[in-house]
């Protein structure tokens, strides 16, 4: 239900309540007449030093997410978009779908996921099979990336996880820290680089760094909030984020 600022789409973005990258950038990219609501999943900010801290982590959200989505819902959004890729890519891409169902049937919206968004945006550069990828994870949140992207088809070479300490200071990774996994993961044969985690401050370094290796490097946030505005036939063009939203 569009209003007087949210004239073409009123997006609802569920993310983490310690996220604090993913609003400032989604609201950057925001068109005019475009606009984003927040509702966020409440989770604490314990120490991430383990697999079994970050399956923890996984758990709270996962306790928390509905209930979120209920209360983006009083504001009676156009469309929903998760906010976080963690969870999107959890199970591969069985329980990408799976999550995704439960999304719709909650909301009764359609939505958009760093899972989905990701995979489609990769396609818009032709037939890419070999991937990087750059996460702030543990070692079992990249394998449950590398699941979902070998189960859609890709070939994933390498995966650099920063094993951020705690949910919050995802956030606090730097430029020069970003653009060191990006060399760790680059290599010839690799097509595409790709980052996830929507707490890492990535959609500026993207550009950058396409610039200077010369092929796909995308920002898991660019990517989702492209993929809300393609699919709810938004084709504006916007510059400052890379090729995708520029050219795609």
């Amino acid at each position: 239900m569009v209003d007087a600022l949210g004239y073409r789409r009123k997006f609802a973005v569920v993310a983490p309540s310690t996220n604090t990258v993913v609003q400032p950038e989604f609201d950057r990219m925001a068109p005019h007449g475009v606009t984003n609501h927040f509702s966020r999943i409440h989770i604490p900010d314990d120490p991430l030093g383990s697999d079994a801290d970050f399956e923890q982590l996984m758990v709270r959200i996962r306790a928390e997410l509905m209930q979120a989505v209920d209360r983006a819902m009083t504001a009676r959004p156009d469309y929903l978009i998760m906010g976080m890729s963690s969870e999107t890519f959890w199970g591969g891409l069985a329980g990408s779908q799976e999550l995704e169902a439960k999304l719709k049937e909650r909301s009764g919206l359609q939505v958009a996921m760093g899972s989905d968004a990701s995979q489609a945006a990769l396609r818009c550069y032709g037939d890419i099979k070999r991937i990087s990828v750059v996460t702030p994870y543990m070692p079992v949140g990249d394998e449950e990336v590398r699941k979902f992207f070998t189960d859609c088809g890709f070939e994933v070479q390498a995966i650099h996880g920063l094993k951020s300490q705690s949910p919050t200071l995802i956030a606090h990774e730097g430029a020069r820290t970003l653009r060191d996994a990006v060399n760790a993961v680059n290599d010839p044969q690799v097509e595409a680089i790709l980052q996830v985690g929507t707490n890492l401050a990535f959609a500026h370094i993207a550009p950058m760094a396409e610039f200077w290796l010369d092929k796909p490097v995308l920002a898991i946030n660019t990517a989702t909030y492209w993929w809300a505005l393609r699919q709810n036939g938004i084709t504006d063009r916007i510059d400052g984020f890379g090729s995708l939203l520029r050219e795609h």
